[in-house]
């Protein structure tokens, strides 16, 4: 994970039985990305290790790697074969254009890697009582789709059994009206000068 990261990423985490080791991210002398140190510790973990990489916005600290950054860090995930998991949690919010704000995870999918994608609706939709998201899971082929489809659903069911529907109606609702998605976009906070 990167250092510093989401407070509740760790304990996910751990709560998962997985073993938490961070990489070099912020550069505080410099208020931004610590490229050098991110790749470093990227090359150095051990060959296979899944990394956790905030697609824009990122939490805490704001600062996102440009897309010849992320080239560099695809590239090393990719030689590396580390498994790669993207937060998607501000969607919108970095450049004030959702479109470009998910450039990373385009990117990615472009070379190849199969991430999982965790998306949260709560901030830019201003549903943060209704938690609205979405876990996107690239396979392989549509066996492995049913494979994972099949072990999703062993998860859910004790979680949550049938998850709330209001917010996500509200989601499927905007993004699947063009008229209504024009209106989303222009009314994201702050970026109306970008």
């Amino acid at each position: 994970m990167p250092q510093p990261t989401w407070g509740n990423h760790i304990p996910l985490a751990q709560d998962s039985d997985l073993k938490v080791k961070t990489y070099k991210y912020y550069d505080p002398k410099t208020c931004g990305l610590d490229e050098a140190g991110m790749l470093a510790d990227l090359k150095n973990a051990p060959s296979g290790s899944i990394v956790l990489l905030h697609a824009c916005a990122h939490n805490p600290t704001g600062v996102d790697p440009t897309p010849e950054q992320w080239k560099k860090v695809s590239d090393v995930c990719k030689e590396k074969g580390h498994f790669v998991f993207f937060d998607v949690a501000y969607q919108g919010f970095a450049s004030g254009d959702p479109e470009r704000d998910v450039w990373a995870i385009r990117y990615f999918l472009e070379q190849g890697h199969q991430p999982i994608i965790a998306q949260s609706f709560a901030k830019n939709f201003g549903l943060y009582g209704e938690r609205v998201g979405a876990v996107h899971i690239v396979t392989s082929s549509a066996e492995e789709a049913a494979r994972v489809d099949s072990q999703l659903k062993i998860l859910i069911r004790p979680m949550y059994s049938n998850p709330p529907i209001y917010g996500a109606r509200i989601v499927a609702t905007i993004l699947n009206d063009p008229e209504l998605r024009a209106e989303w976009y222009v009314s994201l906070p702050l970026f109306d000068t970008l």
